[in-house]
């Protein structure tokens, strides 16, 4: 998360079960809600570019107004919608995971590891602290995860 390698981080979020995600979504909101709503609310996961033109909300199966998909609006829904609203809507913990789902003219898979790909990019488009707390966050939540590839620390400890 903290050194900014966005395909490695989705390729690490793809092999985490869905439930796990969902743990870490729910904290996220508890603890940060400001970053809660930075993380897919935005536009740049894949989207049924025909059949969902103006999406606005999360759902289990997508159609013309609903996404399964992280990211995956025509416009920004950061004021309205969030990450753990995102896990709760599409049932991350249930299917969806890491693959969404699009809607055209029906719903069908979208890339594959789409939604883990779509995480990873909010994740790493988080500034320097936020990065941090999400990091921590990740290791605390996460089983078999730990916080590596952290280039800076501002304080420094000696033992003698």
């Amino acid at each position: 998360v903290v050194t900014g390698q966005t395909d490695n981080l989705a390729a690490a979020l793809a092999r985490i079960p869905g439930k796990d995600i969902v743990h870490f979504a729910k904290a996220v909101e508890i603890s940060h809600p400001n970053i809660d709503k930075k993380v897919c609310t935005g536009t740049h996961g894949d989207r049924g570019t025909s059949g969902q033109s103006s999406p606005s909300s999360f759902a289990a199966e997508a159609s013309s107004s609903n996404v399964a998909q992280c990211s995956g609006f025509a416009a920004a829904k950061d004021s309205t919608l969030s990450f753990s609203k995102f896990v709760e809507g599409v049932k991350i913990g249930e299917k969806n995971w890491p693959t969404g789902r699009v809607f055209d003219s029906s719903a069908r898979d979208a890339t594959k590891n789409s939604n883990a790909k779509a995480v990873a990019k909010d994740l790493v488009a988080l500034n320097s602290d936020e990065k941090t707390i999400v990091a921590g966050l990740l290791a605390k939540t996460i089983e078999g995860s730990e916080v590596v590839g952290i280039r800076a620390v501002s304080s420094t400890s000696v033992m003698v």
